[in-house]
Protein backbone atom coordinates (compact mmCIF):
# COMPACT_ATOMS: atom_id res chain seq x y z
CA UNK A 1 0.00 0.00 0.00
CA UNK A 2 1.09 3.58 -0.63
CA UNK A 3 -0.13 4.91 2.68
CA UNK A 4 -0.70 3.86 6.27
CA UNK A 5 -4.38 3.35 7.06
CA UNK A 6 -5.92 2.34 10.38
CA UNK A 7 -8.89 -0.03 10.10
CA UNK A 8 -11.63 -1.39 12.30
CA UNK A 9 -12.54 -4.90 11.19
CA UNK A 10 -16.25 -5.56 11.72
CA UNK A 11 -17.75 -9.04 11.60
CA UNK A 12 -20.69 -9.24 9.18
CA UNK A 13 -23.49 -11.31 10.71
CA UNK A 14 -26.28 -10.49 8.26
CA UNK A 15 -26.28 -9.72 4.53
CA UNK A 16 -26.52 -5.97 4.08
CA UNK A 17 -29.00 -6.30 1.20
CA UNK A 18 -31.38 -9.14 2.12
CA UNK A 19 -30.61 -9.35 5.87
CA UNK A 20 -30.19 -13.14 5.80
CA UNK A 21 -27.68 -14.73 8.19
CA UNK A 22 -24.14 -15.02 6.85
CA UNK A 23 -23.50 -18.16 8.89
CA UNK A 24 -23.56 -20.55 5.93
CA UNK A 25 -22.53 -18.18 3.13
CA UNK A 26 -20.11 -19.53 0.55
CA UNK A 27 -16.42 -18.64 0.97
CA UNK A 28 -14.96 -17.68 -2.43
CA UNK A 29 -11.41 -16.89 -1.32
CA UNK A 30 -9.20 -14.11 -0.02
CA UNK A 31 -8.39 -10.58 -1.24
CA UNK A 32 -5.15 -8.76 -0.45
CA UNK A 33 -4.85 -5.10 0.52
CA UNK A 34 -2.92 -4.40 -2.70
CA UNK A 35 -2.95 -5.31 -6.36
CA UNK A 36 -2.53 -9.08 -6.44
CA UNK A 37 -0.86 -9.50 -9.82
CA UNK A 38 -0.34 -12.95 -11.30
CA UNK A 39 0.98 -14.56 -8.11
CA UNK A 40 -0.63 -13.16 -4.95
CA UNK A 41 0.85 -16.01 -2.91
CA UNK A 42 4.26 -14.34 -3.25
CA UNK A 43 3.08 -10.99 -1.84
CA UNK A 44 3.09 -9.75 1.75
CA UNK A 45 -0.04 -8.05 3.05
CA UNK A 46 -3.33 -8.27 4.89
CA UNK A 47 -6.13 -10.33 3.36
CA UNK A 48 -9.86 -10.45 4.02
CA UNK A 49 -12.20 -13.27 3.09
CA UNK A 50 -14.69 -12.77 0.23
CA UNK A 51 -18.08 -14.48 0.60
CA UNK A 52 -21.25 -14.87 -1.43
CA UNK A 53 -24.66 -14.52 0.20
CA UNK A 54 -26.50 -17.83 -0.11
CA UNK A 55 -29.84 -16.03 -0.48
CA UNK A 56 -29.34 -13.03 -2.78
CA UNK A 57 -25.85 -13.59 -4.22
CA UNK A 58 -24.28 -10.39 -2.89
CA UNK A 59 -20.46 -10.58 -2.74
CA UNK A 60 -18.86 -8.96 0.31
CA UNK A 61 -15.83 -9.25 2.59
CA UNK A 62 -16.03 -10.65 6.08
CA UNK A 63 -14.74 -9.07 8.21
CA UNK A 64 -15.56 -5.69 6.68
CA UNK A 65 -12.57 -3.29 6.90
CA UNK A 66 -13.62 0.26 7.81
CA UNK A 67 -10.97 3.03 7.77
CA UNK A 68 -10.71 5.38 10.72
CA UNK A 69 -11.10 8.29 8.29
CA UNK A 70 -12.93 8.01 4.96
CA UNK A 71 -10.44 10.48 3.46
CA UNK A 72 -7.76 7.78 3.86
CA UNK A 73 -9.46 6.08 0.93
CA UNK A 74 -10.88 8.86 -1.20
CA UNK A 75 -8.90 12.03 -0.63
CA UNK A 76 -6.51 11.22 -3.47
CA UNK A 77 -5.54 13.53 -6.29
CA UNK A 78 -7.66 13.58 -9.41
CA UNK A 79 -4.55 12.89 -11.46
CA UNK A 80 -3.93 9.62 -9.61
CA UNK A 81 -7.53 8.41 -9.99
CA UNK A 82 -8.65 9.57 -13.45
CA UNK A 83 -7.01 10.26 -16.84
CA UNK A 84 -5.38 13.67 -17.31
CA UNK A 85 -8.27 15.08 -19.36
CA UNK A 86 -11.02 13.94 -16.98
CA UNK A 87 -11.87 17.45 -15.79
CA UNK A 88 -12.52 18.65 -19.33
CA UNK A 89 -16.17 19.08 -20.29
CA UNK A 90 -17.51 16.20 -22.39
CA UNK A 91 -20.71 17.07 -24.32
CA UNK A 92 -21.81 13.42 -24.51
CA UNK A 93 -21.16 12.56 -20.85
CA UNK A 94 -24.19 10.89 -19.18
CA UNK A 95 -26.22 11.21 -22.41
CA UNK A 96 -26.96 7.48 -22.56
CA UNK A 97 -28.32 7.49 -19.02
CA UNK A 98 -30.45 10.57 -19.70
CA UNK A 99 -31.87 8.89 -22.81
CA UNK A 100 -32.81 5.85 -20.71
CA UNK A 101 -34.32 8.10 -18.05
CA UNK A 102 -36.56 9.71 -20.67
CA UNK A 103 -38.09 6.28 -21.39
CA UNK A 104 -39.06 6.02 -17.72
CA UNK A 105 -40.25 9.54 -16.91
CA UNK A 106 -41.00 12.87 -18.53
CA UNK A 107 -38.32 15.46 -17.77
CA UNK A 108 -39.69 18.93 -17.10
CA UNK A 109 -37.60 22.05 -16.57
CA UNK A 110 -37.13 22.75 -12.87
CA UNK A 111 -37.22 19.14 -11.72
CA UNK A 112 -34.62 18.40 -9.06
CA UNK A 113 -31.86 15.81 -9.43
CA UNK A 114 -29.25 14.54 -6.98
CA UNK A 115 -25.94 12.91 -7.91
CA UNK A 116 -24.67 10.87 -4.96
CA UNK A 117 -20.92 10.55 -5.34
CA UNK A 118 -20.83 13.45 -7.77
CA UNK A 119 -17.06 13.32 -8.34
CA UNK A 120 -16.05 16.44 -10.25
CA UNK A 121 -19.67 17.20 -11.19
CA UNK A 122 -19.83 15.98 -14.79
CA UNK A 123 -23.23 14.31 -14.38
CA UNK A 124 -24.55 17.42 -12.63
CA UNK A 125 -23.54 19.48 -15.66
CA UNK A 126 -25.28 17.04 -18.04
CA UNK A 127 -28.46 16.97 -15.96
CA UNK A 128 -28.54 20.75 -15.75
CA UNK A 129 -28.36 20.96 -19.54
CA UNK A 130 -31.60 18.99 -19.92
CA UNK A 131 -33.48 21.13 -17.40
CA UNK A 132 -32.82 19.70 -13.95
CA UNK A 133 -32.01 21.83 -10.95
CA UNK A 134 -28.95 19.67 -10.30
CA UNK A 135 -27.58 18.94 -6.82
CA UNK A 136 -24.79 16.63 -5.71
CA UNK A 137 -23.02 14.99 -2.76
CA UNK A 138 -19.27 14.29 -2.77
CA UNK A 139 -17.30 12.82 0.13
CA UNK A 140 -13.78 13.23 -1.29
CA UNK A 141 -12.27 16.60 -0.47
CA UNK A 142 -10.02 16.54 -3.56
CA UNK A 143 -12.90 15.67 -5.91
CA UNK A 144 -15.14 18.28 -4.29
CA UNK A 145 -12.50 20.98 -4.74
CA UNK A 146 -11.94 19.99 -8.36
CA UNK A 147 -15.69 20.22 -9.02
CA UNK A 148 -15.81 23.76 -7.62
CA UNK A 149 -12.49 25.06 -8.96
CA UNK A 150 -12.12 23.29 -12.31
CA UNK A 151 -15.65 22.39 -13.38
CA UNK A 152 -17.23 25.57 -11.91
CA UNK A 153 -19.96 23.70 -10.05
CA UNK A 154 -22.02 26.00 -7.81
CA UNK A 155 -20.86 25.35 -4.23
CA UNK A 156 -24.44 25.86 -3.06
CA UNK A 157 -25.51 22.86 -5.16
CA UNK A 158 -22.74 20.45 -4.12
CA UNK A 159 -22.56 19.14 -0.55
CA UNK A 160 -19.20 17.92 0.78
CA UNK A 161 -20.36 14.96 2.83
CA UNK A 162 -20.81 11.23 3.04
CA UNK A 163 -24.33 10.10 2.21
CA UNK A 164 -24.51 8.71 5.74
CA UNK A 165 -24.21 12.27 7.11
CA UNK A 166 -26.24 14.09 4.45
CA UNK A 167 -29.78 15.28 5.09
CA UNK A 168 -32.51 16.44 2.70
CA UNK A 169 -36.27 16.72 3.22
CA UNK A 170 -38.34 13.72 2.18
CA UNK A 171 -39.87 13.79 -1.32
CA UNK A 172 -37.42 16.42 -2.61
CA UNK A 173 -35.91 14.96 -5.79
CA UNK A 174 -37.37 13.68 -9.04
CA UNK A 175 -34.22 11.78 -10.04
CA UNK A 176 -31.26 10.44 -8.07
CA UNK A 177 -28.17 8.72 -9.45
CA UNK A 178 -25.61 6.43 -7.78
CA UNK A 179 -23.21 6.01 -10.71
CA UNK A 180 -20.34 3.68 -9.63
CA UNK A 181 -20.87 4.61 -5.96
CA UNK A 182 -22.88 1.96 -4.12
CA UNK A 183 -20.04 -0.57 -4.13
CA UNK A 184 -17.93 1.87 -2.06
CA UNK A 185 -20.51 2.39 0.70
CA UNK A 186 -20.45 0.42 3.94
CA UNK A 187 -24.20 -0.13 3.95
CA UNK A 188 -25.68 -0.06 0.44
CA UNK A 189 -29.07 -1.00 1.88
CA UNK A 190 -29.23 1.99 4.22
CA UNK A 191 -27.98 4.32 1.47
CA UNK A 192 -30.64 3.15 -1.01
CA UNK A 193 -33.37 3.51 1.61
CA UNK A 194 -32.17 6.99 2.51
CA UNK A 195 -32.21 8.02 -1.16
CA UNK A 196 -35.69 6.56 -1.62
CA UNK A 197 -36.94 8.78 1.22
CA UNK A 198 -35.47 11.83 -0.54
CA UNK A 199 -37.15 10.81 -3.81
CA UNK A 200 -40.64 11.93 -4.79
CA UNK A 201 -43.27 9.19 -5.26
CA UNK A 202 -42.93 7.90 -8.82
CA UNK A 203 -39.38 9.26 -9.04
CA UNK A 204 -36.45 7.29 -10.46
CA UNK A 205 -33.10 6.23 -9.00
CA UNK A 206 -30.28 5.11 -11.31
CA UNK A 207 -27.69 2.71 -9.84
CA UNK A 208 -24.62 1.34 -11.60
CA UNK A 209 -22.53 -1.27 -9.77
CA UNK A 210 -20.00 -4.05 -10.44
CA UNK A 211 -21.71 -7.29 -11.41
CA UNK A 212 -20.95 -10.40 -9.35
CA UNK A 213 -21.40 -12.45 -12.55
CA UNK A 214 -18.55 -10.86 -14.52
CA UNK A 215 -17.09 -13.50 -16.82
CA UNK A 216 -13.51 -12.23 -16.62
CA UNK A 217 -13.46 -12.50 -12.82
CA UNK A 218 -14.41 -16.16 -13.17
CA UNK A 219 -11.47 -16.74 -15.52
CA UNK A 220 -9.05 -14.98 -13.18
CA UNK A 221 -10.33 -16.92 -10.18
CA UNK A 222 -9.87 -20.18 -12.11
CA UNK A 223 -6.31 -19.12 -12.94
CA UNK A 224 -5.60 -18.53 -9.24
CA UNK A 225 -7.02 -21.96 -8.40
CA UNK A 226 -4.81 -23.63 -11.01
CA UNK A 227 -1.84 -21.92 -9.37
CA UNK A 228 -2.76 -23.56 -6.09
CA UNK A 229 -3.95 -20.42 -4.26
CA UNK A 230 -7.23 -19.51 -2.58
CA UNK A 231 -7.16 -15.87 -3.74
CA UNK A 232 -9.92 -14.27 -5.83
CA UNK A 233 -10.13 -11.17 -8.00
CA UNK A 234 -13.50 -10.02 -6.62
CA UNK A 235 -13.67 -6.80 -4.59
CA UNK A 236 -10.84 -4.58 -3.37
CA UNK A 237 -11.81 -3.54 0.18
CA UNK A 238 -8.39 -2.18 1.20
CA UNK A 239 -6.90 -0.79 -2.01
CA UNK A 240 -8.07 1.40 -4.85
CA UNK A 241 -10.73 1.47 -6.16
CA UNK A 242 -11.99 0.24 -2.72
CA UNK A 243 -14.90 -1.93 -3.86
CA UNK A 244 -16.68 -3.47 -0.87
CA UNK A 245 -19.49 -5.26 -2.72
CA UNK A 246 -20.48 -6.84 -6.02
CA UNK A 247 -24.16 -7.17 -6.90
CA UNK A 248 -26.54 -9.10 -9.09
CA UNK A 249 -30.15 -8.63 -10.12
CA UNK A 250 -31.45 -10.89 -7.36
CA UNK A 251 -29.80 -8.66 -4.75
CA UNK A 252 -31.99 -5.76 -5.85
CA UNK A 253 -35.13 -7.89 -6.29
CA UNK A 254 -34.76 -9.10 -2.70
CA UNK A 255 -34.16 -5.56 -1.43
CA UNK A 256 -37.10 -4.13 -3.41
CA UNK A 257 -39.49 -6.64 -1.78
CA UNK A 258 -38.52 -5.35 1.65
CA UNK A 259 -38.54 -1.64 0.79
CA UNK A 260 -40.60 1.03 -0.91
CA UNK A 261 -39.54 0.69 -4.55
CA UNK A 262 -39.78 -1.45 -7.67
CA UNK A 263 -37.29 -2.27 -10.41
CA UNK A 264 -38.23 -0.38 -13.56
CA UNK A 265 -35.33 -1.47 -15.80
CA UNK A 266 -32.02 -3.29 -15.65
CA UNK A 267 -29.10 -3.69 -18.05
CA UNK A 268 -25.69 -5.36 -18.12
CA UNK A 269 -22.75 -3.45 -19.62
CA UNK A 270 -19.88 -5.40 -21.17
CA UNK A 271 -17.19 -2.72 -20.58
CA UNK A 272 -13.53 -3.77 -20.70
CA UNK A 273 -11.98 -7.23 -20.38
CA UNK A 274 -8.48 -6.05 -19.35
CA UNK A 275 -7.13 -9.00 -21.31
CA UNK A 276 -5.12 -9.00 -24.56
CA UNK A 277 -7.15 -7.18 -27.20
CA UNK A 278 -7.40 -10.13 -29.59
CA UNK A 279 -9.49 -11.96 -26.97
CA UNK A 280 -12.10 -9.17 -26.97
CA UNK A 281 -13.36 -10.36 -30.35
CA UNK A 282 -14.58 -13.57 -28.71
CA UNK A 283 -15.23 -12.55 -25.12
CA UNK A 284 -17.24 -9.36 -25.53
CA UNK A 285 -20.02 -10.99 -27.59
CA UNK A 286 -20.18 -13.86 -25.10
CA UNK A 287 -20.55 -11.42 -22.20
CA UNK A 288 -23.27 -9.55 -24.07
CA UNK A 289 -25.24 -12.73 -24.89
CA UNK A 290 -24.92 -14.21 -21.40
CA UNK A 291 -25.35 -11.05 -19.27
CA UNK A 292 -21.89 -11.55 -17.76
CA UNK A 293 -20.48 -8.09 -18.42
CA UNK A 294 -18.59 -6.08 -15.82
CA UNK A 295 -21.32 -3.62 -14.80
CA UNK A 296 -24.97 -3.89 -13.80
CA UNK A 297 -27.30 -0.90 -14.16
CA UNK A 298 -30.54 -0.84 -12.18
CA UNK A 299 -33.29 1.75 -12.52
CA UNK A 300 -35.71 1.77 -9.59
CA UNK A 301 -38.97 3.65 -9.12
CA UNK A 302 -40.36 4.80 -5.78
CA UNK A 303 -43.84 3.40 -5.24
CA UNK A 304 -46.74 5.80 -5.20
CA UNK A 305 -48.21 6.27 -1.73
Amino acid sequence: MNQSVTYTFTTVENCDICNSSTKNDKVLGKRLNQSQGKNPKSKIGIAVTVLKCKNCGLLYSNPLPIPANIQDHYNISIENYWPEDYTKTNPTYFNYEIAKLKTLMKIDVGMKSLDIGAGVGKSMIALKKVGFDAFGIEASESFYNAAIDKMKIDANQLLKSKIEDAEYPENTFDFITFGAVLEHLYSPSNSINKAVKWLKPGGIIHIEVPSSNWLIARFVNLYFRLRGTDYVSNLSPMHAPYHLYEFNLKSFKEHAQQNNYEIALHEYYVCETFLPKFLDFFLKPIMKWTNTGMQLAIWIRKKQN
